[in-house]
């Protein structure tokens, strides 16, 4: 069988590859996208969309709790699971078809299949039903996301230890959970838990909660979570589970010693691994870089024509890195002018747990290791008239400057929908705006926001309500 030949294939319709997909084909290459399971990827069917969504019944709960400071006395409130659950999955079902539409719009040839290289720019697909087919293509973009990492002392069942998976679809609440990983997953799940009426312990091998965020911003999220009656073991790692007739029995290391609890479900949120099993990157001699496809700064591999983007081509595991990195690597395929590659110290990061947390750049440790003087700028929300207004002001915003240059070096906010306000900081940092030129921008009233300057106004020792 001859091979179908394109100008452009993308292996992985996650939110790199489609973008990738539809961006080159904008550009008029003759694009192909393959997929061998859910179009849309982790991200809309198993991660950022449908965990939000069953977030935002948490957020309801909290509303709930705080509506009679409104003058509303509610009374019996009763909370169905599956209602919550299956409304998670239908924001996913529709965003899924939205994206088929777009391929569909764009001419993109959508295969159902696993790919693997068998040679250069050469591709045989296998589908579910055993049919074989080959592609070819100059330009090769692999973008096959990644999956749940697992501890071999923990093996991950779907019934009493979970994954993320298993998280976002429970047959019934837990009434205790385990959540072993404190990163952005694992923190989002013991949030979401912990207000849907789940006892959670979260428990992370390094000395802080949050650990790639500002020590200053672990810290005030450590003490929110204990407040909210999450118990938080730092330095602590699992040792051995055991199943049995109450649930599953769990020995944790602790700098006290080795302490049994038992959980009805333990939840393994310890990272993740790149997807790249039976894809013949060894056929090519495909580098890899801590088990993810080493790259430069353009998405190109070590083999000509090869090239990664998002998840797959390591950390930050971020959705709209992928989704950016998708839009570099094609334009810089396509011979676009002004193309500029990912700057990854300028990757905004969001965490929705309760209350959010938001970042971009460095934190004040990191800065403080240039070896740069730094000025840093700190605003509380229980000092915004908006943030009292509507009972929100547990957070602040942290702004980190050169002391010489102004440059924004980085920025680190805790609170109410601060992953709505992190982009300001991000666009500030891209048009290389200073402490100064920020603080003469003119920021509404009554906002959220208005913490924002009145951080930067702080490291310039200007603040007005503090």
């Amino acid at each position: 069988m001859s091979d179908i030949q394109f100008d452009l294939i993308v292996i992985g319709a996650g939110p790199g590859g489609y973008v990738a997909a539809i961006r080159a084909a904008q550009l008029g290459l003759k694009t192909a996208i393959i997929e061998a399971e859910h179009l849309g990827g982790i991200c809309l069917n198993w991660g950022c969309i449908p965990t939000k969504a069953l977030l935002q019944g948490a957020e309801v709960k909290h509303q709930l709790k705080s509506a009679k400071t409104f003058g509303f006395h509610v009374q019996d409130v009763q909370f169905d699971l599956d209602t919550l659950v299956a409304h998670s999955r239908r924001v996913s079902g529709q965003l899924v078809q939205g994206i088929e539409q777009l391929l569909k719009k764009n001419q993109i040839q959508v295969f159902n299949a696993k790919a693997k290289f068998i040679a250069k720019e050469r591709l045989e697909l296998t589908t579910i039903e055993g049919k074989t087919q080959y592609l070819s293509a100059p330009h090769i973009i692999v973008a096959t996301g990644a999956h749940a990492a697992s501890l071999p002392q923990v093996p991950v069942d779907g019934e009493r230890v979970w994954n993320y998976k298993h998280a976002l679809v429970p047959k019934a609440l837990p009434k205790s959970l385990l959540v072993i990983g404190s990163g952005a997953i694992g923190s989002e799940f013991a949030s979401l838990y912990a207000d849907l009426g789940t006892e959670v312990t979260l428990i992370d091998i390094a000395d802080h909660i949050l650990p790639t965020e500002d020590a200053e911003v672990a810290a005030f999220m450590h003490k929110q979570f204990q407040q909210r009656g999450i118990q938080v073991l730092t330095q602590a790692s699992i040792e051995s589970i055991y199943m049995h007739d109450q649930g599953v029995r769990c020995h944790i290391k602790t700098t006290q010693g080795v302490q049994t609890y038992t959980f009805d479900r333990v939840l393994s949120a310890i990272g993740v691994k790149p997807n790249i099993d039976d894809l013949g990157l060894d056929v090519l001699g495909i580098k890899l870089d801590r088990g993810f496809i080493a790259t430069d700064a353009w998405c190109k591999t070590n083999v000509v024509g090869v090239y990664a983007i998002g998840d797959v081509a390591g950390a930050p595991c971020l959705a709209h890195k992928a989704s950016h990195e998708a839009i570099v690597c094609v334009e810089k395929i396509a011979g676009v002018e002004g193309v500029h590659p990912l700057q990854r110290d300028r990757i905004p990061g969001c965490i929705y747990t309760h209350p959010q947390v938001a970042s971009i750049g460095l934190t004040e440790q990191q800065a403080k290791a240039t070896g740069k003087q730094i000025r840093v700028g700190r605003f509380p929300y229980q000092s915004n008239g908006k943030a009292l207004a509507i009972g929100a002001t547990q957070g602040f915003v942290k702004t980190i400057f050169d002391d010489k240059s102004g440059e924004l070096l980085g920025a680190h906010m805790v609170g109410h929908d601060v992953t709505e306000h992190i982009q300001g900081f991000a666009i500030a940092q891209h048009l290389e705006a200073t402490d100064e030129s920020l603080s003469q921008v003119i920021f509404p009233h009554p906002t959220l926001s208005e913490a924002m300057h009145e951080s930067i106004l702080a490291a310039l020792n200007r603040a007005i309500h503090i």
